[in-house]
């Protein structure tokens, strides 16, 4: 079903780290860490700056891959890891992209099931990755059949 989109992945886009949208996602966590939002606590911190929180990176546009067409509706979001070379500093530019990593199916009591393997990075301005999110997309035997598989 998705086999042949193995490898294929999205243009690299530049996102903006902006204070206010990390502030606005802090508060929508409910994860007021000075940290986040409070310059003299990013001044003081072993950062020396502000940090975004861990799972910011959901805000962040990582691109579209050309086609693959999933649907809008009925995929089940199956797991989702980040990994960190390093936090995502306030202010700071970051190149996102998408890559479909693998593609599997299994069989089981609610019909055949896809098993969508996602991987995103994001990198600073010098190529250097900043962090990676690995998830899985779950397809059922309902969205397949919608889609005409």
């Amino acid at each position: 079903m998705f086999k042949e989109a193995i490898g294929t992945r999205s243009t690299v886009i530049k996102n903006t780290v902006e204070r206010g949208a990390v502030k606005k996602f802090a508060v929508a966590i409910n994860d007021l860490a000075p940290i986040y939002y409070d310059e003299e606590a990013g001044k003081n911190s072993r950062y020396q700056r502000n940090i975004a929180p861990p799972t910011f990176p959901v805000t962040l546009d990582f691109g579209t891959i050309p086609n693959l067409n999933l649907p809008a509706k009925g995929l089940i979001h199956g797991e989702q890891i980040f990994h960190y070379e390093r936090p995502i500093f306030v202010g700071e530019e970051v190149y996102c992209y998408t890559e479909v990593k693998d593609y599997y199916e299994k069989t089981g009591s609610n019909g055949r099931m896809g098993f969508l393997v996602i991987r995103r990075e994001g990198l600073d301005i010098d190529q250097n990755l900043i962090f990676s999110e690995d998830r899985i997309l779950i397809i059922n035997e309902a969205v397949r059949k919608g889609m005409g598989f």
